[in-house]
């Protein structure tokens, strides 16, 4: 049975995800390793691991000149995907993206991951550059997530981008896609950002994880209004307790969603990290009640410089 067809059956009782991202180059495992330690004793269903492709930063050089240059500063998606599936038992889905690289590289990474026996996915576009105004793809790349799609699914049927048939196809991917809430950044207004999830699902997306929020009638009404529109894979909520004080205005303007009034006046008494770290478990663990009592069967945190209060959200949920 594959991953998400238990979503489909109704899972029973409370399950949790979680995403971590692939240590910095040259950093090694150990942290990362650690915080999976600490992960797996919360019995998750899966984990994320994110991908970062090639990206473009400026360095100075001589002469006071700025010269742009291309690095990779988290390399090791896949590989990191397999330490954990093999190292800790624990399921893995790692995201393939369309940023930063190009058709015949995603497809060596397909290759990579069903030599590996990892068999689920989440399907993204990836973020657009730094300084870019809008997403450009890679030259030889996607544009858009539904590209990267058509590409697993004709993988699945046996057949390479360019067209030739494998000799002995694999067993296929299921793959998820990521949806928005508070509609993507990009997106003219939610309706549109929606239709692309319907399209997304109509391409053969089996689950879409939401972008985090804070406010639980911003999913209600997300799910009511794409079960309107036809849309009826399992919509998963993402959610990320404020862990610092700084995070109280870097994770909604970083991330794009918008902090409930009830939240923002808590959050404007906090005056170190201690007090935001216990604001944040506070309402991280309030909304995910919520959200269990409202026939959510799995909750998807994102645990980057948060790992140990969603480790408390967790142990207070359990």
């Amino acid at each position: 049975m594959l991953l998400f067809d238990l979503f489909n059956k109704g899972l029973q009782g409370r399950h949790f995800s979680f995403e971590v991202l692939p240590p910095l180059k040259g950093t090694g495992t150990e942290n990362l390793f650690r915080t999976i330690a600490i992960l797996k004793e919360l019995d998750p269903l899966y984990i994320n691991i994110t991908t970062h492709h090639s990206e473009y930063v400026y360095r100075e050089v001589e002469g006071g000149l700025l010269e742009r240059q291309r690095i990779r500063r988290r390399p090791g998606t896949i590989a990191i995907a397999a330490a954990i599936q093999q190292r800790f038992g624990i399921p893995v889905i790692p995201h393939v993206i369309c940023s930063g690289t190009t058709i015949e590289n995603i497809e060596y990474e397909l290759l990579d991951l069903q030599f590996l026996g990892i068999r689920h996915l989440l399907l993204l576009r990836g973020d657009k550059a730094q300084d870019d105004k809008m997403f450009t793809p890679t030259p030889g790349g996607h544009s858009h997530t539904t590209d990267l799609i058509q590409q697993v699914t004709r993988f699945n049927e046996g057949f390479f981008a360019d067209g030739s048939q494998m000799k002995h196809p694999g067993q296929p991917f299921s793959f998820g896609v990521a949806c928005y809430p508070e509609k993507h950044e990009e997106a003219p207004n939610l309706e549109q950002d929606m239709l692309y999830l319907k399209m997304k699902q109509d391409l053969g997306a089996q689950y879409a994880v939401t972008q985090l929020f804070y406010d639980n009638e911003k999913y209600f009404s997300f799910v009511e209004q794409a079960r309107a529109m036809g849309i009826t894979i399992p919509i998963i909520p993402g959610i990320k307790p404020f862990a610092k004080l700084s995070q109280i205005t870097t994770v909604p303007k970083t991330f794009h969603c918008d902090i409930p009034q009830a939240l923002a006046a808590e959050a404007l008494k906090c005056h170190d990290d201690t007090s935001a770290r216990e604001l944040g478990i506070e309402w991280c663990t309030a909304q995910c009640r919520e959200l269990y009592a409202h026939g959510v069967t799995n909750i998807h945190f994102y645990t980057v410089s948060a790992i140990e209060s969603v480790k408390e959200v967790v142990q207070r949920l359990m």
